[in-house]
């Protein structure tokens, strides 16, 4: 699959040929839904928690003697019918990950790669940089790549501190390492801009499952 390469201007400076192996398979909706539940299950922390008995505080001593008061016998102000007592079944942390085999994980980015591709949501650059950080040139870029309002995101193939400067004041675009995909990423913005040494990058990783 070939594609054009542009400028930050717009133009179009030449082409490069996409790997039909990443970019043009036969995408496996299931298995790209599979990963992105996964990765969104995987972002929960699972933090809730309620304290049982023996995490509440009080309750050192038996509150009156076993026998002979009339009332029922108790053994701590701690126990669950006590106000301020332990809580009975309630929430405890726990982990959602789920787990995905590199096969299945790769295959999902593939296929979000082909199903971005197909759709020419694809935009390729000869070089994506900032001479200084500055939101109006990074939106002036994106205009001129016909992006307009639309989300993008800006694959980098190293850190680069002035583009991510550049876009990080505008809500609807993100920088991210291109070894670093996810397929809520790829699956969440409408664009996926990055430069010649960024396909490099992907199609070296993702070519094989080896």
């Amino acid at each position: 699959m070939r594609v054009p390469v542009r400028n930050l201007a717009g133009e179009t400076v030449g082409e490069i040929e996409l790997s039909d192996a990443v970019f043009g398979i036969e995408p496996n909706v299931a298995v790209m839904h599979q990963a992105l539940v996964r990765q969104m299950a995987n972002a929960r922390l699972g933090t809730h928690k309620t304290k049982k008995r023996d995490e509440v505080s009080g309750g050192g001593r038996k509150p009156w003697r076993q026998k002979g008061t009339g009332r029922a016998r108790q053994g701590s102000t701690r126990a669950p019918q006590w106000k301020g007592g332990g809580v009975v079944f309630g929430p405890q942390p726990r982990s959602y990950a789920q787990k995905m085999n590199r096969k299945m994980r790769r295959l999902a980015l593939r296929s979000a790669l082909s199903v971005k591709a197909a759709d020419e949501q694809i935009i390729v650059v000869d070089d994506l940089n900032m001479v200084e950080p500055k939101t109006k040139a990074m939106r002036a870029a994106l205009e001129s790549l016909q992006i307009g309002e639309a989300s993008a995101l800006l694959l980098m193939p190293a850190k680069n501190e002035n583009v991510e400067r550049s876009a990080r004041n505008l809500g609807q675009v993100k920088t991210l390492h291109a070894q670093c995909l996810s397929i809520r990423d790829l699956l969440g913005y409408d664009y996926i801009v990055m430069p010649r040494e960024s396909v490099s990058q992907i199609e070296g990783f993702l070519r094989t499952d080896e």
